[in-house]
């Protein structure tokens, strides 16, 4: 499913599974490309890498093919892990002051 097969033309890529990992590290921790630690390489390599496989499409490709085969038999949801937002508390709702009759007919 990746890029970088012998086959494909070009320079063959060694390194996909540090990429990818790169890119989840990327996105689990939320920083910016620049904050990407040395030992994936160069920030800027791994970022253009990262646009061009969006641009062909390998990693809709990807997940469409990881999609087929979602195992969600280890999944726990409780209310250990579920919250429901502070509003959502159950506190009565505010109701607006009513306008006495004498201030209408004014």
């Amino acid at each position: 499913m990746l890029p970088g097969k012998s086959t494909d033309c070009g320079v063959t890529a060694k390194d996909n599974r540090l990429f990818v990992e790169a890119v989840l590290w990327v996105a689990r921790t939320g920083s910016p490309w620049r904050d990407l630690p040395e030992s994936f390489g160069p920030w800027n390599s791994v970022y253009k890498r990262f646009a061009r496989w969006s641009d062909r499409g390998v990693w809709h490709r990807v997940f469409t093919e990881l999609a087929k085969d979602a195992d969600f038999e280890e999944v726990f949801l409780d209310s250990t892990i579920v919250r429901a937002h502070q509003h959502a508390a159950g506190a009565q709702k505010k109701r607006g002051r009513k306008r006495s009759g004498a201030r209408a007919v004014a």
